[in-house]
């Protein structure tokens, strides 16, 4: 089945149960090279009740330049949106944000001093083996401008060898924990940035190192201890005093 891939040459301390199920890819030790992969099945998954299609929805939206704001279980995320450097992944991700897409989803993956992922509506379901391999159907054009730094946010997408373009996964989307040079190098679309909230993506991370995590295929996977409440836009006014995450 393919996988939407995410390279990760500067992935720290993974738990050596991430690489048990010997169908998924190896987690990487600490200056690999060793790809980490994320699922694609094109598989549909049902939205959450009262959720609203992106079609047709509400254009009272607040003026000038947004944030999304995820709540979590373990607190808010607060993400600036770049729309000069990557329109049209900020205009899906917006897109989906506003039709309550993320909505009940939880972040299925995280790897302390690497990232967090999350993005698949799969994860509202009762089986966690199929966390991660959710399609939305479609890709985003490759926008690849813009460094991984901490608290970067990024989209994740299919392996070269099949995805010559380094086009965009449609839905799912990770936030860096610390620089990612190897990520650069690699080309993958950074489109935001947390500007309030990074210590609940850390809270998330450190979540991996739960005696009692579910080891998925893709590695410690925090279920709904990582749960996200809602995602919405707001008006970047509201968190404009929020400094670079620390």
């Amino acid at each position: 089945m393919r996988r939407f891939l995410i390279a990760g040459a500067a992935l720290l301390a993974l738990s050596s149960a991430a690489s048990a199920d010997s169908t998924s890819a190896a987690a990487p030790a600490a200056g690999s090279s060793t790809p980490i992969r994320v699922g694609a099945a094109a598989k549909p998954a049902a939205q959450p009740a009262g959720a609203k299609p992106a079609a047709g929805a509400r254009s009272a939206t607040p003026e000038g330049e947004q944030v999304a704001v995820f709540q979590t279980v373990c607190g808010d995320i607060v993400i600036r949106l770049f729309d000069k450097d990557a329109p049209k992944t900020v205009a899906n991700f917006r897109k989906l944000v506003q039709s309550h897409f993320y909505d009940g989803t939880y972040f299925h993956r995280a790897v302390p001093g690497f990232m967090i992922q999350g993005g698949d509506p799969n994860t509202r379901n009762a089986d966690p083996n199929d966390d991660g391999e959710f399609n939305i159907g479609y890709t985003v054009t490759a926008e690849i401008k813009l460094p991984h730094v901490r608290g970067a946010v990024a989209t994740a997408r299919m392996p070269d060898a099949i995805n010559p373009k380094r086009d965009s996964s449609g839905n799912q989307f990770f936030i860096d924990l610390a620089p990612q040079s190897a990520l650069d190098r690699g080309g993958y679309a950074v489109f935001g940035q947390v500007i309030a909230g990074m210590e609940a993506v850390d809270a998330i991370a450190k979540l991996a190192r739960d005696p009692n995590v579910f080891q998925g295929r893709l590695g410690p996977n925090p279920q709904k201890k990582a749960l996200i409440k809602r995602a919405y836009l707001a008006p970047l006014s509201l968190h404009e005093k929020a400094g670079a995450p620390k």
